[in-house]
């Protein structure tokens, strides 16, 4: 396939013809592609999938009115008139991986992949921002990591673009594999290994085995960028060789990490960083908390060093990410008698990660007053471990000494009972129960983190928070 001028779309009728071997019907010109018309822009080439529980293709005629440019639907289909825009694949699904394939064929961008257990779309994020300070990045939007998401961000990717950054996702053996082997990574990012979506798996190793999947589509001599501090290191690194990685490189606070954190100094704004990256020498500011993200930072900018980029350069680009939604955002909530903050950590929840969140709750100061407070639902996923995973976060609510914790679902219960009598402030079945109990409580100064699994719907109770408002507030302000 011949590089698409960029400056005409993303793709033409006939380079989509000719990468997904199939039949264009109009003169069309794609400027983005689209698998859902509820976020279609117009210009998007609609791509009918058939899903488990939704095909794409009763949704063509929604898409065309819409503005897409065109919709890839299978032959057989009949819904649109011969007129329409269209490109006749086999299936859909392999033509969006034609497409992805086709993409990255034509793109001479050197190309990231990120997985780990935890960590990937922050990580993604500051990697973006890094190599963005020194050319055209191409990046997973949110978290479209998956068998859709993957083909779906690679076959975005413009044909000029410097950089790709592409996050790879997975709860079962085999996933990360045909992700890697399309993407064909230069650099591998492998964030850590901990028990999510453990339920799928007899162990930590077998989780360890499944995300070093993404070392099979490596380019030859390729970059593997591993956290030094997990005990599974020496396992990754074998397999990283065998697959037949130029460079390894471990990160971490470990005496022998290639690149390590020597100091972590947290704000309400974000952190200062100290570390040595090979033989470098450096101090950076990031607009993320956590030293959990201070570590990924590490594994950020061995990867834009190893992609071309100057060490300072991407240094100096990470202090203006902030976190995402539901993954640490700070929000103020302005009050009558001042305001209070919440740190929204709502995306998903794992022992790990809740562990991390509490580690930002202790290192932030509450507002004059205020106190630390914790809000937290069912950690989902987590299989036969489950009711040990709960419990195993009563010491490490005690050691932090918050002050008080509001608890729903029927595993944060158990743990809600397990806290002395000082800090049971209350429990519920559902996040909705718990709000009328929390929102009360709550005034100006405190400091309030919101944790829990997707499925445990805790995103509803920052709403509640954010309600409690005089005046809205702006997010990331603090």
């Amino acid at each position: 396939m011949s590089n698409s001028d960029t400056s005409t779309g993303l793709w033409t009728a006939k380079d989509a013809e000719r990468a997904t071997n199939g039949a264009a019907e109009g003169d069309w010109i794609a400027s983005g592609v689209s698998i859902d018309t509820r976020a279609i822009e117009p210009g998007d080439l609609f791509t009918a999938i058939r899903g488990p529980n939704h095909d794409g293709h009763d949704h063509v005629a929604d898409a065309l009115a819409k503005g897409a440019a065109a919709a890839m639907v299978e032959r057989q289909f009949k819904g649109v008139a011969s007129s329409g825009d269209l490109l006749k694949v086999a299936d859909t699904e392999q033509g969006l991986r034609d497409l992805a394939a086709a993409a990255r064929a034509r793109s001479h961008a050197k190309i990231c992949a990120v997985t780990g257990s935890v960590g990937k779309t922050g990580t993604k994020e500051l990697l973006s921002a890094a190599l963005g300070a020194h050319g055209k990045v191409t990046a997973t939007e949110g978290n479209l990591n998956n068998h859709y998401g993957l083909p779906l961000s690679l076959a975005r990717m413009p044909a000029d673009s410097d950089f790709g950054v592409f996050e790879m996702g997975m709860n079962h053996v085999g996933e990360i594999s045909p992700l890697s082997k399309l993407a064909k990574p230069h650099v591998a990012i492998i964030t850590t290994i901990a028990p999510v979506h453990i339920e799928y798996f007899d162990s930590l190793e077998g989780i360890a085995d499944a995300k070093a999947e993404i070392f099979e589509g490596l380019e030859p001599g390729g970059t593997v960028i591993l956290n030094r501090d997990t005990p599974y290191f020496d396992r990754l690194v074998e397999k990283a060789k065998a697959a037949g990685a130029g460079m390894v490189w471990g990160f971490g606070v470990h005496s022998f990490a290639n690149a390590r954190l020597l100091t972590y100094e947290p704000d309400i704004d974000g952190a200062h960083v100290e570390a040595t990256i090979g033989s470098h020498h450096i101090k950076y500011r990031l607009g993320m908390r956590g030293k959990h993200w201070a570590l990924n930072s590490l594994a950020v900018l061995i990867a834009a060093q190893a992609m071309g980029v100057d060490l300072d350069v991407a240094a100096a680009a990470l202090k203006n990410v902030t976190p995402p939604k539901g993954r640490g955002l700070v929000i103020p909530v302005q009050v009558e008698d001042g305001k209070f903050n919440i740190i929204d950590e709502t995306y998903n929840a794992s022992p790990i990660a809740v562990r991390a969140a509490f580690d930002v709750l202790s290192g932030t100061k509450p507002g004059r007053g205020g106190r630390r407070i914790v809000v937290l639902g069912d950690m989902l996923e987590l299989g036969d471990k489950t009711e040990n995973a709960h419990m195993s976060l009563v010491d490490d609510i005690v050691a932090h000494d918050f002050d008080l914790a509001f608890v729903c679902g029927q595993y944060m219960a158990d743990v809600h009972d397990a806290l002395p009598e000082d800090l049971q402030s209350a429990r519920a079945c559902t996040s909705s129960k718990l709000i009328e109990k929390l929102t009360p409580h709550i005034r100006a100064g405190d400091l309030v983190l919101v944790k829990g699994s997707a499925g445990s719907h805790m995103g509803i109770v920052v709403d509640a928070l954010r309600a409690l408002g005089a005046t809205p507030s702006v997010e990331g302000d603090a």
